[in-house]
């Protein structure tokens, strides 16, 4: 039987437990999300579960709702086949993104990972824009990334090896796996990586094979991956976050694919993921340079002379203006919403009154 240790509970989430954790309650972690339904795992499998009404009272975010991956608090009823949650214990890592649209808000993806595998395929999906992205979401949530360049088998050693070096020479020094679902070259170094009782997490566009990564690691296809579209990539499979355990212990979350991947008060995973630009501002005439036309800038010298790449450099602009300008916009939202959140707990009280 598989214990709790083996999903991912350790030590370091022991004392949280201990401090939230009241009798006749248990720990489980969160299997799956369908908008306001949960799947919960524990020792015995995966059962429904709800939030209690004190849980959602009290979420000012959704952030704060479970999401995938997370070690929560609940309680069995119906003979331990319906689970009530009441608490979740702190992240220890997590992937968070902005909401794709108009709205200023945070997405959860997926908590307490381990690794996260950035998947591009060889063949269309290559994008060196989009995979700094990626790596700016890993290292905000302090995800230890790793790029797996899948679908070798489309392109020639010589268009690999070119991909390999354009990942080098943009500054990203993440370790990369290149392999094929379809040959399996490189699936041994892919393994290797692999511990049990870690989560690892499947992160990249639609088609690019993760469905057909995680079959080919079971050994057989337990999850539906569509055929090829006319251009050689896969279509869209996944249509949820799912924590998958496999039979050694490992475990994946796959993810649908993102066509939008915004970034959000992401600073911190910003400095992370453009390290040579930070190392470079140090030297900067002004503490607060902008490295955007300031005498003095160390950043733009290492332009000029030819030590960072141009594009590099208005790729860290790009989103470090895309992360400040939807991190005010957000914090405006929160101060309404809290104002709205006391209005809303002040009028309940006062409709108690009128009732008694």
């Amino acid at each position: 039987m598989i214990k709790l240790n083996d999903l991912g509970f350790d030590s370091r989430f022991a004392a949280d437990a201990d401090d939230i954790c009241s009798e006749g309650q248990n720990i489980a972690r969160v299997s799956a999300v369908d908008r306001h339904a949960y799947l919960i795992r524990n020792e015995l499998g995966e059962i429904p579960a709800e939030l209690s009404g004190k849980f959602l009272f009290n979420v000012e975010s959704p952030i704060d709702l479970p999401c995938v991956g997370d070690l929560v608090v609940v309680q069995y009823h119906n003979d331990g086949t319906l689970a009530i949650i009441h608490g979740l214990l702190p992240r220890r890592t997590f992937l968070r993104r902005k909401r794709a649209g108009t709205e200023v808000d945070y997405q959860m993806i997926a908590a307490n990972i381990d690794i996260a595998f950035i998947v591009q395929s060889c063949h269309f999906d290559f994008n060196l824009a989009r995979l700094n992205r990626y790596l700016v979401m890993a290292a905000d949530g302090h995800v230890e990334p790793i790029i797996v360049l899948a679908k070798t088998d489309l392109i020639s050693g010589d268009e690999l090896l070119e991909q390999l070096a354009a990942i080098r020479d943009a500054g990203i020094t993440t370790r990369v796996i290149s392999l094929s679902n379809l040959t399996g070259s490189g699936f041994d170094e892919f393994r290797q990586v692999l511990l049990p009782g870690q989560t690892s997490c499947l992160l990249g566009s639609s088609g690019v094979g993760k469905t057909t990564l995680i079959n080919n690691l079971i050994g057989r296809d337990d999850f539906v991956a569509k055929e090829v579209s006319g251009t050689g990539e896969g279509t869209h499979t996944t249509t949820r976050r799912q924590l998958i355990v496999l039979d050694n212990g490992v475990m994946f979350i796959d993810t649908p694919g993102m066509r939008e991947l915004g970034l959000l008060a992401a600073s911190e995973g910003i400095s992370k993921g453009f390290e040579d630009i930070i190392e470079l501002s140090s030297a900067c005439r002004y503490v607060d340079c902008c490295h955007t036309g300031e005498s003095g800038c160390a950043v733009l010298a290492a332009i000029a002379k030819g030590a960072l790449s141009e594009e590099r450099y208005e790729n860290y602009l790009k989103l470090r203006k895309e992360s400040e300008y939807h991190e005010m916009s957000y914090l405006d939202k929160r101060k309404k919403d809290r104002a709205f959140g006391r209005y809303v707990k002040t009028a309940k009280k006062n409709m108690k009154k009128w009732d008694g």
